[in-house]
This record gives structure tokens, C-alpha cells and sequence, in this order.
């Protein structure tokens, strides 16, 4: 198992929307979740000193290619039409690498 933890910016105004929509994710999305060997995934919010919201996601994925599962995902039509809804509210970090919608974060601590 690998943990994942990664960083997004939302938009201010989006905040409320973005809450709506995940305090109802589509049953469909969380399967194709689930199928790709993503376990305990939660999204948090927080306003930093920017004053600006962001979102870090955690996740464990218990699969053995982390690749083909996430495109597997991006093939979905219906995990495709929720991020069409979903990507409009946030705004990625600038200096995010090449690809990449929300910025992967470096594991600097865990414990059991």
C-alpha cells in the first residue's frame, strides 16, 4: 500500500458548490474509485494565510500499477462528467509538475 497526499486550490467563490458536490458524490464515481484501488480518500479544506482556500487530498492505493489504474479513471465517461463538474471550482497550483491537475505532496512523517 502507498499513501498519497496532494494539493489543489479552490476557487473562493466555488467553495460552497464544491461542498455541495461532495457531501453527494455520485455512487458510480466512488465505484470506479474503489475499482482502481484507492482506499481511505478524504478531501480537506483550509484557508491559508493567502488567504485563499485549498484542498489536500490523502489517499492509500492498494493496487500495482498506480498508472494504468489512474487512466483506467481518466477513460471513465462517468468519473470524466463529474471532473467536468468539479474541475471548474478549483484552481491548480501553479508550480504543479507537468500532467498534473492537483500538486502530488512528499511523505516527510507517518507512524502506524
Amino acid at each position: 500500500m502507498k499513501r498519497y497526499g496532494m494539493v489543489l486550490g479552490l476557487k473562493p467563490e466555488k467553495v460552497d458548490e464544491y461542498k455541495k458536490l461532495h457531501a453527494a458524490v455520485w455512487p458510480d464515481v466512488l465505484r470506479m474509485i474503489a475499482d482502481c484501488h484507492i482506499r481511505n480518500y478524504s478531501i480537506y479544506l483550509r484557508r491559508l494565510d493567502d488567504g485563499q482556500p485549498y484542498l489536500f487530498s490523502y489517499f492509500e492505493y492498494t493496487g500495482d500499477d498506480f498508472a494504468a489504474d489512474m487512466a483506467k479513471m481518466a477513460a471513465d465517461p462517468t468519473t470524466q462528467r463529474w471532473w467536468s463538474i468539479c474541475q471548474p471550482c478549483q484552481k491548480p497550483l501553479a508550480d504543479r509538475a507537468p500532467g498534473e491537475w492537483w500538486s502530488a505532496m512528499e511523505e516527510v512523517f507517518h507512524t502506524d
